[in-house]
């Protein structure tokens, strides 16, 4: 198994021609200039949507807030929305997080709890949909239940973007994308990925260079499915390690025995990261269609 063969072996900086040293873009004029792109990227989404300003989901996480301080810098505190969507108990001090930096920002923010939301939801459709079976499995019917979750917080932010006349800001980066580590239609579903390019080491350069909170870019990565789930724990390993091999393996298409090379990583890990990468191409490609568009409506022979 292979990933994808490019050109050559650097990634090309986003927004243009850039060159740099080393495999990540975390030097500090490389990172200007990601951030600038990244800014010209917001304003456009919104400018060619017509839109008054954008909104944001935010966690309490790197992703979010990042998302949000360069939304900001893109189009005022006045035009952007951050929003809290809490769903379990845990979420409580994330949320707290995200309105401490949301109030930091001088951008409005709203919270809205979502759990009597997904219990109605399991209780009138997830119930009559439970597999029959003898066994009880409840970790599998966290991973339904936490796309459900990812589902509704998309629900609440794009009724909110078309209340408001606002385009939806996603907060997925490159390494979650290319693992395909987030819910298709849940999370996934945005207008623009501002960090869609980033891998999680830049996100976090980026950050300390923008000059976020050490307790935001320090904080465990988590999609916040249920209570204790990590990044870290889903995936098997984390970012720090992902990435080298996600830019080997992808970015300059190297087989996986090459990949893994000199990387702290065993192979059996490496392959079940990998083989992600493979089985969730359908997450990051438009949903095909039977071709008919293509043919001749004209009746001709």
């Amino acid at each position: 198994m292979t990933g994808n063969v490019v050109a050559n072996d650097r990634r090309p900086a986003i927004g243009g021609e850039q060159t740099h040293t080393g495999p990540f873009i975390t030097s500090t004029v490389e990172l200007e200039g990601v951030r600038q792109s990244i800014r010209a990227a917001i304003r456009d989404a919104v400018a060619d949507a017509n839109a008054e300003g954008v909104v944001v989901a935010m966690s309490g996480g790197i992703d979010s807030t990042l998302t949000t301080a360069l939304a900001v810098e893109a189009v005022g505190s006045e035009n952007v929305l951050g929003l809290g969507l809490p769903c379990h108990m845990t979420d409580g001090v994330h949320v707290s997080d995200a309105r401490t930096i949301a109030d930091g920002m001088g951008i409005d923010f709203e919270e809205f709890q979502l759990r009597p939301l997904l219990e109605c939801f399991a209780e009138t459709v997830g119930r009559d949909l439970e597999p029959s079976t003898d066994d009880e499995r409840p970790n599998e019917r966290n991973h339904e239940l936490g796309n459900a979750t990812a589902r509704l917080r998309m629900l609440t932010a794009y009724y909110a973007a078309n209340r408001q006349s606002r385009v939806v800001l996603g907060t997925a980066n490159r390494s979650e994308r290319l693992l395909g580590y987030f819910t298709k239609y849940g999370d996934g579903g945005a207008d623009v990925h501002p960090l869609g390019d980033c891998y999680k080491t830049e996100v976090r350069a980026l950050a300390k260079q923008i000059g976020l909170p050490r307790r935001i870019i320090t904080k465990e990565p988590t999609a916040g499915f249920w209570a204790t789930q990590t990044d870290a724990g889903e995936l098997g390993a984390r970012y720090d390690v992902i990435d080298p091999l996600l830019y080997r393996f992808v970015e300059e298409g190297r087989p996986l025995e090459e990949a893994i090379v000199g990387l702290r990583i065993d192979r059996e890990t490496a392959a079940e990261i990998t083989s992600r990468y493979a089985e969730t191409e359908h997450k990051r490609t438009v949903p095909p269609t039977p071709g008919i568009a293509g043919r001749d409506r004209t009746g001709a022979q």
